[in-house]
């Protein structure tokens, strides 16, 4: 299970991101946030069956 603060990655790649919160409610429901190669920070929603936890 998932926790604020885990770095996490997609499951086939992408950007590492940071897990920041979640939305239990909701299919997509947790929140992360990652740094784009241009510095802006984005913020993201996901299943959590689509992340995993990276070192």
């Amino acid at each position: 299970m998932l926790q604020k603060g885990n770095k996490v990655q997609q499951e086939f790649g992408g950007p590492v991101m940071k897990v920041i919160g979640f939305e239990p409610e909701l299919i997509e429901n947790v929140l992360t946030e990652w740094e784009d190669d241009l510095g802006n920070v984005i913020t993201g929603k996901f299943m959590e069956d689509q992340l995993q936890v990276v070192d």
